[in-house]
This record gives C-alpha cells, sequence and structure tokens, in this order.
C-alpha cells in the first residue's frame, strides 16, 4: 500500500519537474531554430544598413539565448555602426566573460577603450590578445598607441597644471586625435579655450562632450553660460533646457534657467515691437534688458544700437545721434550703428558727417549694398546740399510733415513777395528768392518729387529730367514768370 503512494507521488513530481521544463523553455525565449532565423535576418538587415531593424533581431537573439557569446558580439557591432559605443562595451564584455579567448572581443573593446581614453584597460586587452597570438599587428599597433596615449595625456595634465595653456592645447590635439570620445580631454581643453579667451572653441569641445558622460549636467551647464556670455540667448536657453532634463531640481541649472529665460523673452518682445515699427515700446524693452543683465557688454552694446536704430527710425534725430555715438564707442566696427549715426546726420542736414560714416562702414563690409546704396544717397545729398536745399529754403527740418511745410512756406512767401520791396534790385533778389519758395513747397509738398529729392535727386533740375542737357537752370516752378513785362501788380493767395 505504502509503496503504491510512493510511485504514485513519484509520478505526479515527475509530471511537474516535466512540466516546469517546458515552462521554462517557453518562457526562456526562442527555439533554436527562431533564434537562427533572428541572427540571419540581422546580418542582413546590418548589410543594407537598416540599423535600428537589424538590433530589434539582434535583441531577440540575445533573449532567446543568453549563454550564446556570438549573439552578444553581433549586436555590439550594431550598436558601433549606430555610432553607440557605451552600448557596445557590456556586450563586448559578456561575450569575452562567456569565451575568454574570444580574441576579436577583446581588440574590438581594446579599441573602444582606447577611444575613450581608458589606457590602462586598453592596455590589458591588447596585452590579452597578444597573449595568444603573439603576432598580431593591429594589436601590436594598438598597444603602441596606448602607451603613447598615456603618455600624451600626463604631459598635458602636467601643462596645464603650470597654467601652459597652450601647450595644453597643442598636446590635447594629439590626445583626442587618438581619444575621440574621451570627455574628460575634451572639458580640459574647452577649459583651455575659455581662459585663452576663445570661447566658441570651447563650445566646441563641450558640445560633444554632454554626450559622452551619461549624466554631464557640469556641461551643459558651461555651454549655457558661454553661449549666454556671447549673446546667443537661444542656443543658452537649449542649453539649460537640457541640463534641467536631467535633473530639474538641479539648484545652478534652474537660477541660470531664469535668468537666461526672462533676458531671452524680453529681446525677442523687443524686436517683435521693431517689426511691427512699435519703436518706442522697443526702446523702453530693451531699456529694460540693460537692467536685467547689465553685466554682460553683448547686451548692453546689442541694447545701445537697437535704441539708436529706433531713435533713427522715429526721427529723433538729436537723441538719436547721441545714442548712436555712444554705441559707436563701444563697437567702433559695427557697420548697423554707422549706418544708423549717418542716418542721424542725414536727418540733421549734416551729410558730410553721413557720408564719413557711410564710408567707414564700408571699410568694415565692402559688399554690403544697403550701405553701397546709403553711401550713395548720402554723396548725392551732400552734392545737392552744395546747391539748393529745400528744406533750408523753407527752414523745416526733414521730418516735417505736409502742414509744417505749408505753415513754412506762406510766411516765407509773404515775407519775400516782390510786391513788399521798393526798388528794382530788392524787387530782383525778393523774385529770386520767391521763386526758390514757391520751388522747395512744390517739391516737399509732394510725395513723388519729395521721395526723389530725398534719395538726392533734385526733381526741378534739368540735369535729372529724362533727355535733359542743362542749358540754363529752372527759374519759375509753374511753367510761368508772373513778374516778366515791366510794371506788374500781383495779388498773391496763400493756398
Amino acid at each position: 500500500m505504502e509503496s503504491g503512494r510512493w510511485r504514485g507521488l513519484s509520478s505526479v513530481l515527475s509530471s511537474l519537474s516535466l512540466l516546469c521544463v517546458l515552462l521554462d523553455l517557453q518562457l526562456d525565449g526562442a527555439t533554436p531554430v527562431e533564434i537562427e532565423h533572428h541572427l540571419e535576418m540581422g546580418r542582413k538587415l546590418l548589410a543594407a544598413g537598416q540599423l535600428a531593424e537589424a538590433l530589434s533581431h539582434y535583441h531577440s537573439a540575445v533573449e532567446g539565448d543568453s549563454k550564446n557569446y556570438l549573439t552578444y558580439y553581433k549586436r555590439a557591432a550594431v550598436f558601433l555602426a549606430m555610432g553607440k559605443s557605451k552600448s557596445a562595451l557590456p556586450d563586448l564584455s559578456q561575450a569575452i566573460q562567456l569565451k575568454p579567448d574570444f580574441l576579436a572581443a577583446r581588440l574590438q573593446r581594446g579599441n573602444i577603450l582606447l577611444k575613450q581614453g581608458s589606457t590602462q584597460e586598453a592596455r590589458e586587452d591588447f596585452q590579452a590578445v597578444l597573449k595568444r597570438s603573439p603576432n598580431h599587428e593591429e594589436a601590436h599597433d594598438q598597444l603602441s598607441k596606448a602607451e603613447e596615449l598615456e603618455l600624451l595625456q600626463e604631459e598635458a595634465h602636467e601643462a596645464h597644471h603650470r597654467g601652459d595653456y597652450i601647450t595644453t592645447v597643442q598636446v590635447l590635439e594629439k590626445v583626442i586625435e587618438l581619444s575621440p570620445w574621451d570627455p574628460e580631454s575634451r572639458e580640459l581643453r574647452a577649459e583651455c579655450y575659455i581662459r585663452l579667451g576663445d570661447p566658441r572653441k570651447a563650445i566646441m569641445d563641450l558640445t560633444p562632450a554632454t554626450r559622452l558622460r551619461a549624466d554631464n549636467r557640469a556641461a551643459f551647464l558651461k555651454l549655457s553660460q558661454l553661449h549666454y556670455s556671447l549673446g546667443d540667448h537661444h542656443d543658452s536657453l537649449n542649453q539649460i533646457r537640457e541640463c534641467l532634463k536631467l535633473d530639474q531640481d538641479d539648484k545652478e541649472c534652474f537660477a541660470h534657467y531664469k535668468q537666461v529665460k526672462k533676458l531671452s523673452k524680453q529681446l525677442d518682445s523687443a524686436e517683435e515691437l521693431i517689426s511691427e515699427q512699435r519703436y518706442q515700446e522697443a526702446i523702453e524693452k530693451y531699456e529694460s534688458v540693460m537692467r536685467t543683465e547689465p553685466n554682460v557688454a553683448f547686451y548692453t552694446n546689442k541694447a545701445k544700437e537697437r535704441i539708436c536704430f529706433c531713435l533713427v527710425k522715429m526721427k529723433s534725430a538729436e537723441e538719436a545721434l547721441d545714442i548712436c555715438s555712444e554705441a559707436h564707442q563701444r563697437e567702433p566696427q559695427n557697420i548697423h550703428i554707422l549706418r544708423d549715426r549717418a542716418e542721424a546726420y542725414i536727418l540733421l542736414q549734416e551729410y558730410e558727417k553721413a557720408v564719413e560714416d557711410y564710408q567707414e562702414a564700408r571699410e568694415f563690409d565692402q559688399d554690403n549694398q544697403e550701405i553701397r546704396e546709403g553711401l550713395d544717397r548720402a554723396q548725392k545729398l551732400l552734392k545737392q546740399s552744395r546747391k539748393r536745399d529745400y528744406y533750408k529754403i523753407l527752414g523745416v527740418s526733414r521730418s516735417a510733415n505736409k502742414q509744417e511745410v505749408i505753415k513754412a512756406y506762406r510766411k516765407l512767401a509773404q515775407q519775400w513777395h516782390p510786391d513788399n520791396f521798393q526798388s528794382e534790385a530788392d524787387k530782383k533778389e525778393a523774385e529770386k528768392k520767391f521763386i526758390d519758395i514757391a520751388s522747395a513747397k512744390e517739391v516737399l509738398t509732394d510725395p513723388e518729387m519729395r521721395q526723389k529729392f530725398d534719395s538726392g535727386e533734385d526733381p526741378l533740375d534739368p540735369e535729372n529730367q529724362q533727355g535733359g542737357g542743362g542749358g540754363g537752370s529752372r527759374e519759375w516752378p509753374f511753367g510761368f514768370n508772373p513778374f516778366e513785362g515791366g510794371n506788374f501788380h500781383f495779388k498773391f493767395h496763400y493756398n
């Protein structure tokens, strides 16, 4: 009876054991046929350059058979093809653990470690290859590079320690050539570039360094600060956001983020106001910019430049001249400031100075079309002012509106009307002045003629008329002279 029970229990236990094995096989992944299918598909997709799809199949192969060193090695090859060396390392290490004499994996891991700047670990891998294959040419070459890299790293750190940043940069050039995936070398060279006053090159080193470390918040913060100091506020904002993605509670990154975000918003808003021709509001916004960031010269310089521009657009010539001159002292080679100050001089009818500013701007940028056109116009206005300046004749500014022009005309026309004078000589002089006053009114109250005059062309000058040959000068703008014929009595109507 007892023996029967034991036999029954033994049979149940065997069945359970078999069931567990079958379940384990099911849960453990695919069959050998399926694994081989994944490997074959991975190989074909890798050859076709479809890396993401190939990686998916190698993932399945590894899950199906976690004891096969080749599946790890092949997946590592896909990671490397995708530029993900950090992801390839664990797979190569697993392949080596499963098969310590797998020289291809040893050599590949050594190459990655060398490029990452880990000279000691790389040397161990190359030496392991040479121990089993003493004549392995690539292993010999790579071991030699690892030893050279170690010496260069020491030399760079010694130069940096003694404050010789130029030498440090020169040595690190060779270091990074041998170990392009080493973030430490790039960060050290970036620090040297900052000390040498070349932040742009520092940015070029720190940008890849952010990807070479898993959590490189320090590099993202430094990148943001460098972009900020150069006035690249949008890039600065992007970099500091990357820092906060890694840790939203990072105090340094969050404090800098608030500053950059505030300033960037003000700058964007100011430029939007300018695009809408709301110049006074734009000036106020740029004044806020200077209060928000008084310590970085770029933003003060930028604000002064744009306020200068706005004042010229508002035709506040004297105020513009003061601000533009201050901005020019800050940035003597800024062609936009020179252009705007030249326009302020034109508003003040100081054409020689306008020509000088445009000529100076052209020296800094000879190919700038706007500067060339501005210089041409200023030279025409200067030439024109030496002949007949309708604004000066009426005594009005270049920004005077039509009503102001007519008012000035009426006053002067009444003053210089020939009927007001007795002697023939006085009448002749008054007639000449009266004709000039009337000509000035004709030009400055006609939008098309005024535009021509403002661009440096006198629309009443016979030389500028189509087909004009230049014989004599126009004496009366309305086509006749009412003063011809001796004794005249002319009643003037102030239209």
